[in-house]
């Protein structure tokens, strides 16, 4: 009988580091009727593609290697963080017993005992046993976990981190070197309790995004009363309301009162923005004036904060390329490792003339300095640092690999309308030809537009308004189907409309031609006012440029980055947006098609393509250039969920920053990986030259470990 596929998602809390996914991967790839992993590891979640009847064998497989699988409904983990697991009170007991170990090896050096050599075990440890009883308690109770892990991780065929420190201090201990093997046990598990909580401040990343939103929001009954309520039972159309000071819990859009909102957890806006009516409101924003009430337009799992969490979820469960690299680079250095070491071991005293003791003493450093997590760490660390930032700015990154290649990034492709320019029709220019002033003629204007849809018209009636002019009263009003509209103002028949109007009016064009035609090369639409003495003035309106694009295009030039503009308006108003961008590579009069069909050919001629839209018609470019920046603040979900980036503001200006941000991310990572292995070359070599002991190659990993750690967390602060 075939059973379909099935997902299961598990929390693991003792998956803290690369150590434990390896070891989990490893023991469910023998477990019949699994068909995929996926390990997040800095959420602790394990999801398992499975087409078992039952997930008993999944979980039978996650126990016998020491790992409590929690069922997760949700993804989300337990809330019980990785300091309340960290055992401080038994390491430090462990401590005290290891330097009192220390101070008896001293002491009994101090007063003429000889170290141990290659002498008869037995009669050594009978000759020192308080300070191997104090470092036995030491070691049990510190290392009785690596134990467990190295075994659990060698009955699996796997060498770990375990496997070698459990080799190194049981090796140690069976050489005489009874303190110094205790101490390193306990400088280990310190070691790892530390790294712990280094790496929880990548963690945090995902709890401080679900912290932004409140539970709860203030909702409109159906009696009229207002009632708390839990924002996972709130529809969609309900009507919420938001006082001053409070957080935003849920994505709507105003219907009653204004305010200002700070919008920088979601979108990296320095300022509040404000807010009237119509305008769209985001959860996790903070409304820091007036209060308000909004109608809700989705749901508390399908807010533009609940997608941003899901994004950086996903891209935190990803590998980038780099990552890629280093996780199987160490699959192989871990027993290469180990084979140097038992090598050392048994040939050095033949070949060098080194006694037992001292070669079985160097192989044991060998382990010890063997360990791959900062090199293993250090990577997701920078990777989620970069990532983590990126949201700060508003900049949200689906993936690190795409954190990673847009430091490679050569040609930027640009939608026109919504992406370089606003998308919104602006009035730019009120141009009086006969006797009447601007205000009558913008307010005779103003009044035809009103009761008009059209583009143009909205722009003029919005400029009026802008300027506080009230419209005139029209009469018999009326829309002419392709050339504009009309209507009686004080008893006068008015028009407002385009050039082939005038011309069936009788009021030809030709004695302005000159100055319509300038207005059109750049970029602009013309309206004409017209009344019974002929054209009483002009009225262009354009898609304006963004100042923050202008801006952008500069910063991407000095990043050396080509910038091309594809449109589906005519090369006229193209060439004129372009010119006013600053664009120097221009396509007009494109279909969707046409745009893949662009970003295709610059791909063939070898270059890294990104591709910047905002509407459905941009979709498919998006999806095929190398990445992907959706316009997210106004754009469709399409262009949305298919873009690789998703600037949530609109404003290019992110672009440079994720540009900037990727190439520090990725001197970032090279330091580290440069760093782990330098340190782990130079103590090799010292290590055979006699000047490395256990205590310090710990002392050397550890240091090694935290400061990539650290600086792959400079990330988070770009």
């Amino acid at each position: 009988m075939n059973i379909a596929q099935q997902t299961i998602v598990y929390h693991i809390p003792a998956m803290d580091c690369p150590v434990e996914e390896g070891l989990i991967r490893s023991r469910l790839q023998s477990v019949p009727g699994i068909i995929g992993l996926e390990c997040n590891l800095m959420k602790r979640i394990l999801t398992v593609h499975h087409n078992l009847s039952s997930p008993a064998p999944v979980e039978a497989a996650l126990k016998s290697i020491g790992m409590e699988p929690e069922v997760s409904s949700t993804g989300q983990p337990h809330v019980h963080g990785a300091a309340s697991r960290i055992p401080w009170v038994r390491l430090s007991v462990a401590g005290a017993f290891a330097v009192l170990a220390e101070v008896l090896d001293l002491l009994w050096q101090w007063h003429g005992g000889s170290m141990y050599s290659d002498a008869n075990f037995f009669s050594y440890a009978l000759e020192h046993v308080p300070m191997l009883m104090a470092s036995v308690t030491a070691i049990a109770l510190s290392g009785l976990t690596t134990y467990k892990k190295g075994w659990q991780a060698v009955r699996s065929g796997r060498l770990n981190i375990n496997a070698l420190m459990s080799v190194a201090v049981t090796g140690a201990v069976c050489i005489g070197q009874f303190s110094e093997a205790a101490m390193v046990m306990v400088l280990f598990n310190i070691s790892e309790a530390i790294e712990s909580l280094a790496l929880n401040r990548a963690r945090n990343a995902i709890r401080n995004l679900l912290a932004l939103a409140p539970e709860t929001a203030v909702v409109a009954q159906a009696d009229g009363s207002w009632a708390e309520t839990d924002i996972r039972l709130v529809p969609v159309g309900s009507c919420v309301r938001v006082n001053p000071g409070e957080k935003i819990a849920l994505d709507g859009v105003l219907a009653s009162g204004h305010s200002t909102v700070d919008q920088s957890p979601i979108t990296g806006e320095s300022l509040p923005v404000e807010k009237c009516i119509g305008d769209a409101v985001y959860a996790g924003t903070i409304n820091t004036s007036g209060s308000f009430e909004f109608t809700t337009t989705a749901r508390a799992t399908e807010t533009t904060l609940a997608r941003i969490i899901h994004a950086v979820e996903d891209a935190q469960a990803s590998r980038a390329p780099m990552q890629r690299v280093v996780d199987a680079f160490a699959s192989y250095y871990t027993p290469a490792i180990f084979a140097i070491a038992l090598l050392t071991a048994l040939v050095s005293p033949l070949a060098l003339d080194w006694s037992w003791g001292h070669a079985v003493y160097t192989a044991l450093v060998l382990l010890v300095i063997g360990c791959p997590c900062a090199l293993v760490i250090s990577t997701p660390v920078s990777i989620v640092g970069g990532m983590t930032a990126a949201t700060r700015h508003g900049i949200l990154i689906k993936g690190g690999m795409f954190l990673e290649l847009g430091r490679k990034l050569e040609i930027l492709a640009l939608d026109k309308t919504g992406t370089i320019t606003s998308g919104k029709p602006c009035l730019t220019d009120v141009i009086p030809l006969g006797a009447m002033d601007t205000t009558r003629m913008i307010t005779l204007a103003a009044g035809l537009a009103a009761r008009s849809d059209h583009p143009v018209s909205k722009a003029i009636a919005a400029n009026a308004a802008e300027q506080g002019i009230s419209p005139m009263d029209v009469k018999d009003f009326s829309a002419i189907f392709g050339r504009g509209v009309s209507g009686v103002i004080n008893d006068e028949h008015w028009y407002l409309g385009n050039g082939k109007l005038a011309e069936e009016l009788g009021c030809p064009t030709h004695d302005f031609g000159e100055r319509i035609q300038a207005l059109e090369h750049e970029g602009k639409t013309v309206s004409l006012l017209l009344g019974r003495e002929g054209i009483a003035g002009l009225f262009a309106v354009a898609d304006t440029v963004r100042q923050s694009s202008i801006s952008a295009l500069r910063e991407l030039k000095k990043l050396h980055v080509r910038t091309v503009m594809l449109t589906g308006d005519n090369a006229h108003i193209a060439s004129a947006i372009a010119r006013q961008a600053g664009v120097p590579d221009v396509h007009s009069s494109l279909l969707p098609e046409d745009k893949l069909r662009v970003v295709e050919d610059l791909e063939s001629q070898g270059h890294v393509v990104g591709m910047v839209g905002d509407g459905i018609n941009d979709a498919p470019a998006l999806a095929r250039a190398h990445i992907g920046f959706a316009m997210a603040g106004g754009g469709t979900d399409v262009a949305i969920e298919t873009a690789d980036v998703a600037l949530m503001d609109d404003d290019l200006r992110k672009i440079p920053h994720f540009i900037h941000l990727s190439r520090v991310t990725w001197a970032i990572l090279l330091q580290n990986v440069i760093l782990a292995l330098g340190m782990k070359a130079l103590f090799f070599a010292l290590t055979f030259t006699g000047h490395v002991t256990m205590w310090m190659a710990v002392f050397a990993d550890v240091g090694t470990c935290l400061m990539a750690v650290a600086n792959g967390l400079r990330t988070m602060r770009l």
